[in-house]
């Protein structure tokens, strides 16, 4: 009643209109801040993505320009994917080779651009296709018996040798009794070990993590937050299972998801990218046939 007399009460009325619609405001403002924010990281996104494909334009151009130069219709003679059994008899095909003192040249070739001077010569005009097949180990002898590339799994360091049989390390193609897998995705992790050639599964799990968000704002980032912890989680399991399954021998390959492959290269000798789905135990299996499988580049 006093405060209908002084006025109070619409006074009151208005202060609370004011502040709703002080929030509204305050909502709208944080939603254009969002927006903007997307939109800058958008433009960004699409900034990089530009330079890559200029990148990448560039790179095709200058291997057109390079093979342009080439014998026309020059090719390949066959390619095979190698693995398991199979791989391992082509090995020791080429392990049995026996030439004189140097008559066998093993190449390890990184990229394109580091084809040296024994390559280039004992290739001739058909050095261009081991460029193609890079990264390879390039295997010829001084008959031309053999001419071909493989692109193992695990490439070594750049070199060439002239010997009396070709120099090749199982490993680099193969894993052995100290290999132990792991698969890692943002939501999935698998671990296991090598017997006689064989995966043997360890152990694995699934985490809940939320899948992509469609939508823009205020609600996609909390979403994206929200998600990023969940595979943070997800990730500090996984490595807290390595460190309870890992002995210091062990040869460790991570397998899995461009995206969290970083997190564990400094644990591992080695990471690389695969697709694999389903299970832990059908997903590690996946992933391990996937990696150990070596591609022959007939030349």
């Amino acid at each position: 009643m006093l405060d209908e007399l002084l006025g109070r009460a619409e006074l009151k009325e208005r202060i609370a209109e004011l502040e709703d619609e002080r929030d509204a405001l305050a909502g709208q403002l944080e939603g254009e801040s969002d927006r903007r924010t997307e939109a800058v990281r958008a433009r960004q996104e699409a900034e990089a993505e530009v330079n890559r494909l200029e990148d990448r334009i560039t790179e095709l151009e200058d291997r057109v320009e390079r093979l342009s130069g080439d014998e026309e219709g020059l090719d390949f003679r066959g390619t095979e994917e190698l693995r398991g059994e199979r791989l391992r008899e082509v090995l020791r095909r080429l392990e049995s080779m026996s030439t004189d003192s140097e008559g066998a040249l093993t190449a390890a070739v990184p990229d394109e651009q580091s084809l040296s001077s024994a390559v280039e010569t004992a290739f001739g005009d058909r050095a261009s296709l081991v460029r193609r097949a890079t990264p390879c180990v390039a295997l010829t002898d001084d008959a031309g018996l053999v001419s071909l590339a493989l692109s193992p799994p695990r490439l070594p360091d750049q070199f060439d040798a002239w010997s009396d049989g070709f120099e090749l390390e199982r490993d680099w193609f193969l894993p052995d009794s100290a290999t132990v897998v792991a698969l890692v995705r943002s939501d999935l992790f698998a671990l296991g070990h090598y017997e006689d050639g064989r995966l043997v599964y360890e152990t694995g799990f699934e985490s809940d993590v939320k899948s992509a968000h469609s939508k823009g704002g205020f609600s996609q980032r909390r979403f994206e937050r929200i998600r990023d912890g969940q595979i943070d989680d997800h990730l500090d399991e996984c490595h807290d299972v390595l460190d309870e399954s890992l002995d210091s021998d062990d040869d460790l390959v991570v397998l899995g998801e461009r995206t969290v492959l970083g997190a564990f290269r400094d644990r591992s000798v080695l990471t690389a990218t695969v697709d694999a789905s389903g299970d832990p135990e059908e997903a590690l299996q996946t992933a391990s046939r996937e990696f150990w499988t070596t591609r022959l580049y007939r030349i």
